[in-house]
């Protein structure tokens, strides 16, 4: 439990987030200073762990093989980048057609990464652009960062220790 992770919700904070759902490789953006952002992290030691909300599964609006396609996708960007994603989760359900522990603001996806990467909460942060993001992490004492939507990530991630 000595590991520190930086835990980083999905739309609108590494990928542009048109305000609904990105639904496709062709719709994911990825924001400027995302992957310099990405390697001053790992350069500080963080872990890096993506923890999304996709509910657009739920609804029908696209499928795990869309949700699959943009992360595999986003990893050979990052190993191109020199940076490695520990571990990604993301939760498929959405509170109008399913109920998850899972979903945000839940903390069950940071719960699995703490346990399976021996990471510690309070070393840790979380960054996102909704409340609900920086509520998965409270309650575990994972450090939040509100940041607004869209917004440069790298700013947040040089004021990091």
């Amino acid at each position: 439990m000595h590991r520190k992770a930086l835990f980083l919700d999905r739309d609108g904070v590494i990928n542009y987030d048109p305000g609904d759902y990105t639904k496709s490789l062709e719709e994911f953006t990825v924001l400027p200073t995302v992957y310099e952002a990405l390697k001053l992290a790992q350069e500080k030691g963080y872990l890096l762990v993506l923890i999304t909300n996709q509910g657009g599964v739920a609804k029908g609006l696209y499928g795990h093989e869309q949700v699959h396609e943009i992360h595999t996708w986003f990893q050979a960007q990052l190993a191109q980048h020199g940076v490695t994603l520990t571990d990604i989760y993301y939760a498929p359900s959405h509170p109008d057609y399913s109920e998850s522990l899972m979903r945000k603001p839940g903390s069950m996806m940071i719960e699995r990464a703490l346990a399976k990467h021996g990471i510690s909460p309070t070393r840790s942060y979380i960054v996102g652009d909704k409340q609900r993001d920086l509520d998965s992490g409270a309650p575990l004492g994972v450090n939040g960062i509100l940041i607004k939507t869209n917004a440069p990530l790298l700013p947040v991630v040089q004021q990091l220790p």
